[in-house]
């Protein structure tokens, strides 16, 4: 009876057993062991698990895993791949080199030769199990990339260390005192990682900038740039460049454009705006036809291909649109003063001109340089309302556009163009940056009607190059796509949806697609599921990109698309412009491969202002939840991970996490899958959708974390 038992006791079943000999061999690959070293190696001490490790060492060595160096004897199969992909650095360890061919390899921490994240590196890839992820070890970091943190400081007496704000590096910086540049404890700092030696736990560095202290608006604001390696602060270089550019027009260059100056012309823009990238003209022709201008500032007379200020604004690729403040693109002189067609001076504008009938088709249009002078600046909440009152300046010019604009809106959904119109959250804020209160951006007819008419001149500009008259191939051009969405992606947002009540096709034609994706936006309108229903639509959508290579646009249903309406705030637009100047003038097609190389590095930008426009809307709302501590909100469970809940208020759109060791009730599993938690003992299940109340427990402004806690 005893014997037994102890037996029982020490069985082990043949997955245990078989991971811990891939770990044995894995842990030294060059050397060979016989069964009898490998079984004392893994723990094996009774006769059926010395057995069990024999007949696995015969197995592992069929599915090539393991190499029978001499009868008897393994090694691990090290004649594995070498491949070179980029290393993806994660705080739970669960490091990555992603393969120039997208497959992902599985690298433990002590095999990963302290690679950084973004670093290139070559990978030795390990023999695979059957229904195991690839694993591997890099064997040599190819190209260093340049680690820049942003953390809070702590200085001891000889030394410091930063403590980073990322989640990538689990590890504190260690700075030696001399490599400090007077920063103190408690200071916001950016620390450029120096080196980190093998024998040692921390990586170390140097101080490139303090940011001022932690906590303040403009350090943390800072330190959200800083920290996705945008500029927080203007080349002083770049803005003398720009300080000495005339602002006067010759004569001769009024003379080579069309001159606009005397046709009703305006802007309408955010109330805060200060650089006008657009306006609109509108005239009646003897026809009774409408002539519409869309106007948008002349960026690339001012700026010369490969100028300081070109240079600058090509790295930034973009403005950034940051909760508090805007970071330009290109110099203020530049985007708030010359290039910003402000009312009453003459300006220099690339146009398309249309001729539109009645029912807003287009009879014909061309594409010129052109001369213009804004008789009025309206804010959008002016223009609605000279829409809603039908009373105010230049009334039947803004009813006329707002008019064209409805019917071409129609026709773009009845061709298939999806209706994304999501709410934005705004945050009001004090002088000090604090926000002080919550609102919802809506999009009414005013931006509508400047939507309607920069989407027409952006894909009249695409179709001019992309579709050329002659018959002849087209020249490089740059386009912006957006391809059809994932279709699995489409099937799991399909299901999703079900939970509501909600069908949607998720085969057919493009068509078929945009209008039952269309039908559902319009059902959920209003609902309290609203806002989830699409974001997650908009999750299973691909992403809008800048290429040479036209696939078309799904999401607005346009076969030629390009940015040409922003040059101001968006560096491909000014690129479009050079590119229509000069094969307007007959000029050959330029070099593709370094044009894609432009679009790649604008897309980029592109992901990256957005990123850190979403960490500066979250450091508002965790400052703004902050004050509200131990108050009760209804919300919605809006995203679900391994590690918990996140919960959108319903209110105000703050979203916080509720602590998977928070729920103490049960031990809950995550259902990647089913996007669920289920609880193993109760099978209580929180699901996405779900409506839930809770209460404001932790506000953590460093970290931009909110926690929430869940009221029974």
């Amino acid at each position: 009876m005893k014997q037994g038992k102890r037996k029982g006791s020490k069985r082990i079943k043949k997955e245990d057993m078989l991971a811990s000999v891939v770990e044995f061999f894995n842990q030294d690959r060059k050397r060979a062991f016989n069964y009898k070293q490998v079984a004392h190696g893994v723990g094996a001490t009774t006769t059926p698990q010395k057995q069990m490790v024999f007949q696995l060492l015969e197995g592992m060595a069929e599915q090539n895993f393991l190499i029978e160096v001499s009868p008897g004897k393994y090694k691990a199969n090290s004649r594995g791949t070498e491949v070179i992909g980029r290393f993806e650095r994660r705080v739970n360890g669960k490091n990555h080199v992603i393969t120039d061919d997208d497959e992902s390899i599985f690298i433990a921490e002590r095999n990963a030769m302290h690679a950084m994240d973004g670093d290139r590196v070559r990978v030795l890839v390990y023999a695979k199990r059957r229904g195991h992820d690839a694993e591997g070890e890099v064997v040599e970091i190819v190209e260093k990339t340049p680690q820049i943190f942003v953390g809070t400081l702590e200085v001891q007496k000889h030394f410091a260390f930063l403590l980073t704000d990322n989640k990538v590096l689990a590890n504190d910086i260690f700075i030696p005192k001399t490599a400090l540049k007077g920063g103190k404890t408690g200071d916001k700092a950016v620390v450029r990682i120096t080196e980190w030696p093998d024998r040692a736990r921390n990586p170390y560095g140097e101080v490139v900038d303090i940011l001022g202290p932690a906590g303040e608006n403009n350090t943390e604001i800072h330190a959200i740039l800083a920290e996705f390696g945008l500029p927080y602060r203007y080349p002083e270089a770049v803005e003398k460049a720009a300080n000495k550019i005339p602002d006067a027009i010759t004569d001769e260059e009024i003379a080579a454009r069309e001159d606009f100056r005397q046709v009703t012309t305006f802007t309408i823009d955010p109330k805060d705006a200060k650089d006008f990238d657009d306006a609109l003209s509108i005239r009646r022709l003897s026809n009774g036809n409408w002539e519409v201008g869309v106007h948008i500032a002349d960026v690339s007379y001012y700026v010369k291909p490969g100028s300081i200020i070109d240079k600058e604004a090509e790295s930034r690729g973009t403005s950034v649109y940051l909760v508090d403040r805007v970071v330009p693109m290109l110099p203020e002189r530049l985007c708030n003063e010359i290039c910003s067609l402000r009312p009453d001076e003459d300006k220099l504008t690339f146009s398309c001109i249309f001729e539109l009938n009645g029912n807003a088709e287009v009879q014909k249009s061309h594409i010129a340089r052109t001369v213009i002078r804004s008789n009025r600046r309206f804010a959008y909440e002016e223009a609605q309302e000279v829409i809603e009152t039908g009373e105010g300046d230049y009334k039947e010019e803004i009813l006329a556009l707002n008019d064209l604009a409805q019917k071409l809106r129609k026709r773009r959904f009845d061709n298939g163009s999806i209706n994304f119109d999501r709410h934005e959250v705004k945050f009001d804020i004090d002088e000090s940056g604090k926000p002080i209160g919550v609102y919802f951006k809506v999009s009414k007819e005013a931006n509508k009607l400047i939507e309607e008419f920069m989407l027409l001149a952006n894909r009249t500009v695409a179709e001019f190059i992309g579709k050329p008259k002659d018959g002849k191939k087209p020249k490089a051009f740059v386009y912006r796509v957006h391809d059809l969405p994932d279709p699995d992606k489409m099937a799991s947002f399909a299901a999703f949806i079900t939970r509501f009540g909600y069908k949607i096709k998720t085969e057919g034609s493009k068509a078929d697609l945009s209008k039952g994706i269309n039908s559902l936006l319009a059902n959920v309108q209003g609902k309290p599921e609203e806002n989830l229903v699409e974001t997650i639509a908009i999750r299973a959508m691909a992403k809008a990109v800048y290429t040479t290579v036209n696939i078309g646009h799904y999401g607005l249903s346009f076969d030629y698309y390009t940015h040409f309406t922003s040059p101001i705030r968006r560096y491909p637009d000014l690129m479009v412009h050079r590119l229509l100047e000069r094969y307007m003038a007959g000029g050959r097609s330029v070099n593709v491969q370094s044009l894609e190389d432009e679009c790649k590095h604008a897309s980029d930008m592109e992901q990256l202002a957005a990123n850190a426009e979403r960490a500066s809307i979250k450091y508002k709302q965790v400052e703004f939840m902050g004050e509200r501590l131990g108050e009760e909100y209804d919300g919605v469970i809006s995203g679900i991970t391994e590690w918990g809940l996140y919960v959108e208020i319903n209110e105000n759109k703050c979203e916080g996490l509720v602590p998977i060791r928070d729920l103490e009730d049960d031990y809950y599993e995550f259902d990647e899958k089913n996007y669920c938690l289920m609880g193993r003992r109760k099978h209580r299940i929180y699901r996405l959708g779900d409506p839930i109340r809770i209460k404001v427990a932790r506000a953590n402004l460093e970290r931009k974390q909110l926690d929430f806690a869940l009221v029974e």
